[in-house]
C-alpha cells in the first residue's frame, strides 16, 4: 500500500480493498492543530487516564486496544469534546469503541466523561485518523465509522482537504466487515451534496435509502450540530453499508 494517502488524485480500490495512489504527490492535510489551553479538569484526566484509555498509534500494534475480537467494534474520526462519544458508548456497553483526536482539549474531556461513567467499552488515539486507518487498523474487523461534523472546510480552494472523499472510503472500505456501515453527518449544505454523491459513486457501497439518511434515533446531537442549528443549518446525514462478498446476503449491523 503506498504511503502517501493525502494526495489531491483519487486512489483506486481493488478486489481486495486495498488502496493505491498516484507516486509524487505532496501530502495535505485534513485538519488543523488549533492552540487551545487544556482547562484543569481536562488536564488532570489527560495526565492520570491517557495512561490507561490512550493507545500509542506508534505500536503498530492492534492488540494495545486489549478490546475483544468477538465484539463489535465501531470507530469514531474527530470526536470534538467527546459528548456524543460518551453517550453512545454508554447506551451501548457490548460495542467497543476507539475514538481519534487530534486536539487535546477533547481528550481530555473524554478522558474525564470516561472515568464518570465507567465507560470500559472506549478507547482513544491521539493521532492523524488517516494514518490510524493505513497503519494501525487491521482488514475486516470494524463493524462501523462515525464521522459526525468533519471540518467542512468552507473555502472551496480548500475543498481538497475535506475528509470524505473517495480515496478515504477506499481506506475505510479495507478496514470495515461486509455488512460494515459508515455513517456521517454534516449541516454544511454543499459538503452534505458532496459526502453524498461520494457515496453513492463509490463501487464498494451502498445506500440503503438512496439520498440523505433520516435522522438515526441512537445518536445524540452533538455540540457542533447545537451551533448549527443555531444558524438554521439543515443537518445532512449519510448512512451507507460496506457490500458483502459476492453471493452473501446484505444486512445492517446491529
Amino acid at each position: 500500500m503506498s504511503k502517501n494517502l493525502f494526495s489531491q488524485s483519487t486512489p483506486v480500490v481493488n478486489e481486495a480493498g486495498s488502496t493505491a495512489l498516484p507516486k509524487g504527490h505532496r501530502p495535505i492535510r485534513t485538519f488543523v492543530l488549533r492552540q487551545a489551553r487544556m482547562t484543569n479538569l481536562q488536564h488532570d484526566a489527560y495526565k492520570r487516564l491517557m495512561p490507561q484509555y490512550g493507545i500509542d498509534s506508534r505500536t503498530h500494534s492492534w492488540q494495545a486496544t486489549g478490546f475483544s475480537s468477538n465484539s463489535p467494534l465501531v470507530l469514531e474520526i474527530g470526536f470534538g469534546m467527546g459528548h456524543a462519544t460518551a453517550a453512545i458508548g454508554k447506551a451501548n456497553p457490548h460495542i467497543q469503541y476507539l475514538g481519534i483526536e487530534v486536539h487535546s482539549p477533547g481528550v481530555g474531556a473524554l478522558l474525564a466523561r470516561i472515568e464518570e461513567g465507567a465507560l470500559d467499552n472506549i478507547r482513544i488515539i491521539q493521532h492523524d485518523a488517516i494514518e490510524v486507518l493505513k497503519e494501525f487498523i487491521p482488514p475486516g474487523v470494524l463493524s462501523g465509522v462515525h464521522l459526525f461534523f468533519p471540518d467542512p472546510w468552507p473555502k472551496k480552494k480548500h475543498h481538497k482537504r475535506r475528509m470524505y472523499q473517495p480515496w478515504f472510503l477506499d481506506l475505510v472500505y479495507r478496514s470495515l466487515k461486509d455488512g460494515g456501515y459508515v455513517y456521517s453527518v454534516t449541516d454544511w449544505e454543499d459538503y452534505g451534496e458532496q459526502m453524498l454523491e461520494v457515496a453513492n459513486e463509490h463501487p464498494g457501497f451502498t445506500n440503503p435509502h438512496g439520498g440523505y439518511s433520516p435522522p438515526i434515533s441512537w445518536r445524540p446531537k452533538t455540540a457542533f450540530e447545537h451551533k448549527g442549528l443555531k444558524k438554521d443549518h439543515q443537518i445532512r446525514e449519510i448512512f451507507i453499508i460496506k457490500k458483502p462478498l459476492q453471493g452473501e446476503s446484505l444486512q445492517r449491523p446491529e
